[in-house]
C-alpha cells in the first residue's frame, strides 16, 4: 500500500519508504461535504457526545467505501511496509470566503466557521478502532478539533504557533503515557506553501542491537516547552522505544529530548539519542506541501511530524515575496481504548483526559 522512491546517496541505491497518498475522487469529496451537512444539521455541533458515542456507525454509513475501507487498514498494519501516515489530496473543498481574514492568534478563532470541517475530521477518526478525545494539557482542553494558526508573538517557539524556526518532528504529546493513538490534521488554508515533515520510525532499515537502549527506561521526557514543569518532574524516565523489539513504537521529540539544554539527560541517555538522531534526521520527508482541503492522518506511535520554518503571511512566488493569508490548520486527537486510561479521564467525562505527565494526572482545573 506505501509507496517507495528510489534515491541516489553515495552512488549506492536506496529505497525510501514514503506516506502512503490517496487523491480523493470529486465524487468522494460530495459524498463527504454532503455527510458533513448532514450530520451539522443533525447534532449541531461535532462535540456533541451522541455524535461521538456513535461515530464508527456513522463513518461506516456515511464514508466512501474506498476510503473507509483505507482508513481501516491502515488502522491494523503495523508491518514493516506500514509508514504510519496516510495523505488525503483534495478531502473538502474549504469555503474560503466564509473562513474569513486569519485572525492573529488560535485563541480569537471564531470555531463555529470549522464545525462543518470538524464533522469531517471525526468521521475520518471514526474509520478507524478510534474516538475523538480532548487532552486537558493541551490548551486546557480547548475541545475537540483545535485550530493551528502561526502568532506572531511566538513566531520562535517550537510549537504549532511557531513560524520562523523549523518546528522539530515529534510524536504528538510524547510527555504522556496515554497520548493520542491518531491525528488528523486539516489544512484549511496554506497560502505560504510550507511544507510538512513526517518521520516514520519504519523508514530505518533495522532497529538492530545498537538501538536496543532506546528500549530502556533511562531517557527524560519533559513537556512541552508552553507547559509548566514541576521540580519532580525531571526524575520521571521512559522509554524512546517500546513494543515488539522488531517493529516498535516511538516516544519521541527531538526539540525536548535532545536539543533543550534545561533537560541534563543522563551521559548514555545523551550519547544514544544523538547517535539516533544522526540516522533519523536523514529519513525525514518533506516533500509534500499541503493545500487547501488537503488532510494528514497519523499513527502517532509510529510516525513523528513538524513543519518547516516560515513567513507567516508571505508567499515567495519567483523570488518576489507577496503577502498573503496565514495558514489554519485543524487538529483532532483520537484513542482507541478509553478503559485502559479511565484513571486519566474526567469522572463524568470518559473523552477527556486531565493526564499531565507520564502517568501523572492535573490535580485542578
Amino acid at each position: 500500500m506505501n509507496s517507495t522512491e528510489i534515491l541516489d546517496k553515495d552512488c549506492s541505491t536506496v529505497v525510501k519508504l514514503l506516506p502512503t497518498v490517496i487523491e480523493v475522487t470529486s465524487q468522494e469529496r460530495r459524498m463527504i461535504k454532503d455527510a458533513a451537512l448532514h450530520l451539522q444539521k443533525k447534532y449541531d455541533t461535532y462535540e456533541n457526545r451522541d455524535f461521538i458515542k456513535h461515530v464508527h456507525q456513522l463513518a461506516s454509513y456515511f464514508l466512501p467505501e474506498r476510503i473507509l475501507n483505507i482508513a481501516a487498514d491502515f488502522a491494523s498494519d503495523f508491518s514493516k511496509n506500514q509508514y504510519g501516515a496516510l495523505i488525503f489530496t483534495g478531502l473538502m473543498d474549504i469555503d474560503q470566503e466564509n473562513i474569513g481574514s486569519t485572525p492573529s492568534n488560535w485563541q480569537s478563532a471564531d470555531y463555529s466557521k470549522f464545525n462543518l470541517y470538524g464533522f469531517a475530521c471525526a468521521l475520518i477518526h471514526g474509520a478507524l478502532p478510534s474516538k475523538p478525545v480532548q487532552y486537558y494539557s493541551q490548551r486546557k482542553g480547548g475541545g475537540l478539533i483545535h485550530a493551528i494558526i502561526p502568532d506572531e508573538k511566538m513566531k520562535e517557539t517550537q510549537t504549532g504557533s511557531g513560524s520562523s524556526t523549523d518546528l522539530y518532528v515529534h510524536t504528538e504529546d510524547a510527555f504522556l503515557k496515554h497520548q493520542a493513538d491518531y491525528l488528523s490534521f486539516m489544512y484549511v488554508r496554506n497560502e505560504e506553501q510550507v511544507p510538512s515533515t513526517l518521520y516514520s520510525i519504519r523508514s530505518h532499515e533495522s532497529i538492530g542491537e545498537n538501538y536496543r537502549p532506546l528500549f530502556e527506561r533511562i531517557y527524560k521526557i519533559p513537556k512541552d516547552a508552553n507547559l509548566e514543569t514541576g521540580d519532580t518532574e525531571e526524575e520521571t524516565l521512559d522509554s524512546v522505544l517500546y513494543g515488539n523489539l522488531s517493529l516498535p513504537f516511538m516516544r519521541f521529540d527531538a526539540a525536548e529530548q535532545l536539543f533543550n539544554s534545561s533537560i541534563r539527560q543522563s551521559e548514555e541517555a545523551q550519547s544514544t539519542l544523538h547517535e539516533f538522531w544522526e540516522e533519523a534526521r536523514h529519513l525525514i520527508y518533506s516533500g509534500f506541501t499541503p493545500q487547501a482541503g488537503d488532510v494528514i492522518l497519523v499513527n502517532n506511535h509510529l510516525c513523528a511530524h513538524g513543519r518547516s520554518a516560515f513567513r507567516a503571511g508571505v508567499r515567495n512566488i519567483d523570488g518576489i515575496e507577496h503577502p498573503c493569508e496565514r495558514r489554519i490548520m485543524l487538529r483532532m486527537m483520537s484513542k482507541v481504548s478509553l478503559i485502559d486510561m479511565r484513571a486519566h479521564t474526567l469522572t463524568e467525562d470518559p473523552f477527556f483526559v486531565i493526564e499531565e505527565h507520564l502517568g501523572k494526572n492535573f490535580q485542578h482545573f
